[in-house]
């Protein structure tokens, strides 16, 4: 999919895309590079976001728990 770097450097990842791994504003997401491809992933690719009204929340497959920071990113996701 085709898209563009805006000028303050931020891409949009396509709406399509963004479902499909359950990201979400607020999400955080591992961005690399390898033999110069950029690689972007989510930070947790074990927890998945859903979304009621306004407010985004983290769901977890059973007996899985949140890290500190993940709360964090929950709380603030939430705010937005």
């Amino acid at each position: 999919m085709l898209t563009t770097i805006d000028a303050a450097g931020r891409i949009v990842i396509p709406k399509s895309l963004r479902q499909a791994l359950g990201l979400v504003g607020g999400s955080e997401v591992i961005v690399t590079l390898h033999d110069g491809l950029i690689e972007i992933e989510p930070a947790s690719a074990d927890m998945q976001w859903e979304r009621t009204g306004r407010i985004n929340y983290p769901v977890l497959p059973a007996g899985a728990s949140l890290e500190d920071g993940q709360i964090r990113t929950a709380i603030e996701a939430s705010r937005r």
